[in-house]
Protein backbone atom coordinates (compact mmCIF):
# COMPACT_ATOMS: atom_id res chain seq x y z
CA UNK A 1 0.00 0.00 0.00
CA UNK A 2 2.80 2.70 1.16
CA UNK A 3 4.74 1.19 -2.59
CA UNK A 4 1.20 2.91 -4.03
CA UNK A 5 1.08 6.13 -2.06
CA UNK A 6 4.70 6.42 -2.90
CA UNK A 7 4.26 6.20 -6.72
CA UNK A 8 1.23 8.32 -7.18
CA UNK A 9 3.41 11.19 -4.76
CA UNK A 10 5.92 10.49 -6.92
CA UNK A 11 3.93 10.79 -9.74
CA UNK A 12 2.13 14.11 -9.15
CA UNK A 13 5.85 15.87 -8.26
CA UNK A 14 6.44 15.36 -12.11
CA UNK A 15 3.26 16.44 -13.69
CA UNK A 16 3.25 19.65 -11.54
CA UNK A 17 6.94 19.65 -12.19
CA UNK A 18 6.68 19.77 -15.73
CA UNK A 19 4.27 22.81 -16.14
CA UNK A 20 1.23 20.41 -17.19
CA UNK A 21 -2.26 22.18 -16.39
CA UNK A 22 -5.69 21.58 -17.78
CA UNK A 23 -6.62 24.42 -20.48
CA UNK A 24 -9.59 26.79 -18.40
CA UNK A 25 -11.86 29.36 -19.80
CA UNK A 26 -10.21 32.02 -22.51
CA UNK A 27 -9.57 35.11 -20.87
CA UNK A 28 -10.61 37.42 -23.60
CA UNK A 29 -8.56 40.83 -23.34
CA UNK A 30 -11.32 42.92 -24.82
CA UNK A 31 -14.16 44.85 -22.91
CA UNK A 32 -16.54 43.84 -26.29
CA UNK A 33 -16.65 41.62 -29.70
CA UNK A 34 -18.81 40.84 -32.42
CA UNK A 35 -18.77 37.65 -34.41
CA UNK A 36 -19.77 38.48 -37.60
CA UNK A 37 -20.31 35.01 -39.60
CA UNK A 38 -23.44 33.08 -40.69
CA UNK A 39 -25.93 33.54 -37.49
CA UNK A 40 -26.88 29.59 -38.23
CA UNK A 41 -23.25 28.37 -38.39
CA UNK A 42 -22.38 25.79 -35.66
CA UNK A 43 -18.67 28.13 -35.31
CA UNK A 44 -20.79 31.26 -35.04
CA UNK A 45 -22.43 29.56 -31.92
CA UNK A 46 -19.91 28.11 -30.39
CA UNK A 47 -17.76 31.30 -30.56
CA UNK A 48 -20.71 33.22 -28.91
CA UNK A 49 -20.97 30.63 -26.38
CA UNK A 50 -17.25 30.21 -24.99
CA UNK A 51 -17.51 34.34 -24.71
CA UNK A 52 -20.71 34.24 -22.90
CA UNK A 53 -19.05 31.58 -21.01
CA UNK A 54 -17.67 32.73 -17.19
CA UNK A 55 -19.83 35.80 -16.65
CA UNK A 56 -18.78 37.32 -19.68
CA UNK A 57 -22.23 38.01 -21.10
CA UNK A 58 -21.73 41.61 -21.27
CA UNK A 59 -18.57 41.23 -24.11
CA UNK A 60 -20.66 39.76 -26.54
CA UNK A 61 -21.82 43.37 -28.82
CA UNK A 62 -24.87 43.17 -30.29
CA UNK A 63 -23.35 44.98 -33.69
CA UNK A 64 -19.74 45.63 -34.72
CA UNK A 65 -20.46 49.22 -34.59
CA UNK A 66 -20.30 48.81 -30.72
CA UNK A 67 -17.54 46.28 -30.61
CA UNK A 68 -14.35 46.84 -29.11
CA UNK A 69 -13.18 44.36 -31.66
CA UNK A 70 -15.15 41.95 -34.12
CA UNK A 71 -14.12 38.32 -35.77
CA UNK A 72 -14.85 37.94 -38.63
CA UNK A 73 -15.57 34.21 -40.67
CA UNK A 74 -14.62 34.72 -43.80
CA UNK A 75 -15.27 31.33 -44.81
CA UNK A 76 -16.00 27.63 -43.43
CA UNK A 77 -15.71 24.31 -45.30
CA UNK A 78 -15.87 20.87 -44.89
CA UNK A 79 -15.07 18.15 -46.63
CA UNK A 80 -14.37 14.50 -46.87
CA UNK A 81 -11.48 12.52 -48.20
CA UNK A 82 -11.42 8.67 -48.79
CA UNK A 83 -8.53 7.45 -47.10
CA UNK A 84 -8.49 3.88 -47.86
CA UNK A 85 -10.68 1.28 -49.86
CA UNK A 86 -11.45 -2.39 -49.40
CA UNK A 87 -10.43 -5.44 -51.52
CA UNK A 88 -13.50 -5.30 -52.81
CA UNK A 89 -13.15 -1.35 -53.94
CA UNK A 90 -15.79 -0.12 -51.14
CA UNK A 91 -14.60 2.95 -48.61
CA UNK A 92 -12.85 1.60 -45.51
CA UNK A 93 -11.58 5.10 -43.89
CA UNK A 94 -12.39 8.90 -44.28
CA UNK A 95 -10.49 11.87 -43.03
CA UNK A 96 -13.30 14.41 -42.73
CA UNK A 97 -11.69 18.01 -42.93
CA UNK A 98 -12.94 21.48 -41.31
CA UNK A 99 -11.37 24.73 -42.63
CA UNK A 100 -11.80 28.26 -40.95
CA UNK A 101 -10.50 31.40 -42.26
CA UNK A 102 -11.33 34.35 -40.25
CA UNK A 103 -9.82 37.80 -38.80
CA UNK A 104 -10.02 40.12 -36.02
CA UNK A 105 -11.39 43.78 -36.96
CA UNK A 106 -10.97 46.91 -35.16
CA UNK A 107 -13.85 50.26 -35.36
CA UNK A 108 -14.52 50.87 -38.97
CA UNK A 109 -13.16 47.64 -40.23
CA UNK A 110 -9.41 48.43 -39.46
CA UNK A 111 -7.59 44.85 -39.82
CA UNK A 112 -5.71 43.94 -36.25
CA UNK A 113 -5.15 40.47 -37.45
CA UNK A 114 -4.68 39.62 -41.27
CA UNK A 115 -6.67 36.55 -42.46
CA UNK A 116 -5.65 33.33 -40.81
CA UNK A 117 -6.67 29.72 -41.15
CA UNK A 118 -7.35 27.06 -39.12
CA UNK A 119 -7.42 23.48 -40.52
CA UNK A 120 -8.78 20.45 -38.77
CA UNK A 121 -9.07 16.81 -39.60
CA UNK A 122 -10.14 13.78 -38.10
CA UNK A 123 -9.77 10.28 -39.36
CA UNK A 124 -13.07 8.06 -39.29
CA UNK A 125 -13.37 3.91 -40.36
CA UNK A 126 -16.58 3.60 -42.56
CA UNK A 127 -18.93 0.34 -42.45
CA UNK A 128 -21.36 0.12 -45.35
CA UNK A 129 -23.85 -1.88 -43.19
CA UNK A 130 -23.60 0.71 -40.19
CA UNK A 131 -24.79 3.90 -42.56
CA UNK A 132 -26.93 5.87 -39.94
CA UNK A 133 -24.69 5.20 -37.19
CA UNK A 134 -21.35 6.58 -39.60
CA UNK A 135 -23.50 9.26 -39.99
CA UNK A 136 -24.25 10.44 -36.95
CA UNK A 137 -20.77 9.55 -36.24
CA UNK A 138 -19.77 12.12 -39.20
CA UNK A 139 -21.75 14.85 -37.48
CA UNK A 140 -20.38 14.55 -34.17
CA UNK A 141 -16.89 14.58 -35.33
CA UNK A 142 -17.58 17.85 -37.61
CA UNK A 143 -19.19 19.49 -34.21
CA UNK A 144 -15.90 18.44 -32.50
CA UNK A 145 -13.82 19.69 -35.04
CA UNK A 146 -16.14 23.42 -34.64
CA UNK A 147 -15.93 23.57 -31.14
CA UNK A 148 -12.23 23.13 -31.26
CA UNK A 149 -11.96 25.78 -34.34
CA UNK A 150 -13.67 28.11 -31.80
CA UNK A 151 -11.67 27.67 -28.81
CA UNK A 152 -8.78 28.15 -30.97
CA UNK A 153 -9.73 31.36 -32.79
CA UNK A 154 -9.93 32.63 -28.96
CA UNK A 155 -7.10 31.38 -27.86
CA UNK A 156 -5.06 33.11 -30.65
CA UNK A 157 -6.93 36.82 -30.62
CA UNK A 158 -6.19 36.55 -26.88
CA UNK A 159 -2.51 36.20 -27.70
CA UNK A 160 -2.64 39.04 -29.50
CA UNK A 161 -3.06 41.43 -26.48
Amino acid sequence: MKFWLAVTLIMSVFTAGCGFHLRGQVDIPYTSLYVDGNPGSPLVTNLQRIIRAGGHNDRLAKTSDTAERTIQIMSEVSSKIILSLSGAGRVREYQLQYRVKYRLLAPKGKEILMPAEIVLSRDMSYNDTLVLAKGDEEQLLYRDMQTDAAQQILRRIALLH
